[in-house]
């Protein structure tokens, strides 16, 4: 008995590993959903974000995030999207950045990080692992809390 115990607990286990590499379900309205992300006017006053803090680099961080909505708009569309192939495209996305970061304002990297959650929702990921984190505060906090 202890032996089927042993080899359901190593079944669970190893699927628990595997999870970023399984296939994700694109959903089925993802298509209209990027297209209605990437034509909306982005780093405009909304909620609680004031609007980019300067107004010539709208246009430059606009073609860096749509270029992530088209990153994960192919994946979606890939015979085998997984959540291992959109967390490489948030790495890559978030790189994209790199060059202008110190352009960026709190509220403005806040407004980037709101962008990729949005791309998030339409393919149903739920985390980032981190990459937003890392982007907005330098560190992920979830990994303060593992350490303790």
């Amino acid at each position: 008995m202890t032996k089927y115990i042993k080899i359901i607990v190593l079944f669970l286990t190893l699927s628990a590993c595997g999870q970023n590499v399984m296939e994700m379900k694109t959903p089925e309205n993802s298509t209209e959903k990027f297209a209605e992300f990437i034509a909306k006017k982005k780093f405009v006053e909304e909620n609680y974000y004031p609007g980019i803090a300067n107004e010539k680099m709208r246009p430059i961080f606009t073609d860096k995030i749509n270029s992530v909505a088209s990153d994960f708009k192919s994946v979606a569309e890939s015979e085998n999207p997984t959540e291992k192939k959109y967390q490489e495209k948030i790495k890559i996305g978030l790189s994209r950045f790199a060059d202008v970061y110190m352009e960026l304002d709190t509220e403005d990297r806040e407004r980037v990080c709101t962008y990729f959650e949005e791309l998030m929702d339409i393919v149903g990921l739920e985390s980032s692992n981190g990459q937003l984190n890392k982007f907005m505060y330098g560190f992920d906090p979830n990994e303060l809390i593992k350490e303790k």
